[in-house]
């Protein structure tokens, strides 16, 4: 964990014994672009779902569990990507993988301050707006939705 850090939910206990979901937010299933850096390499996922409090990153090459990194999420409505950075909670290795449940990894997101947790949370959740409708993104998740981004892409 980042020093200074709060520490993140583990999303893997998003989940109860019997498979049951107890997350606090709710997910949309977007798939985004998303960038990051593996080894020197930088690599080019998609993700499968997001919320406030994190994504799953579909991949081949999934980071270890107890991971940080930073990634951008891509969209067509942003000028800029949304810079995060998150910590790898859990893993799906490929020969795990089956219909339903593809290969990648739990990323829950980390901030250094609160300020810095509701703008990038206020930024998700219009980019998630945006992409579904105000519509859906009420009902996935149980709130108002917010206004639109801007032609810039910025809240």
């Amino acid at each position: 964990m980042l020093p200074g850090a709060a520490r993140p939910p583990n999303l893997a206990e998003g989940m109860s014994a019997g498979g049951r979901e107890r997350r606090e937010s709710g997910r949309a299933g977007l798939e985004l672009a998303v960038e990051y850096e593996r080894l020197n390499a930088f690599l080019s996922d998609y993700t499968q779902n997001i919320s406030q409090g994190g994504t799953f990153i579909r991949t081949d090459r999934p980071l270890r569990v107890g991971t940080v990194l930073s990634f951008t999420i891509r969209a067509p409505q942003l000028v800029d990507g949304i810079v995060l950075r998150g910590v790898v909670r859990w893993v799906v290795e490929v020969a795990q993988s089956r219909s339903g449940r593809p290969a990648g990894m739990g990323i829950a997101f980390v901030y250094d301050s609160p300020e810095e947790k509701a703008s990038l949370e206020s930024r998700l959740d219009r980019l998630m707006a945006q992409a579904l409708g105000p519509a859906a993104f009420e009902k996935l998740m149980g709130r108002s939705a917010p206004s639109p981004l801007d032609d810039e892409g910025f809240p």
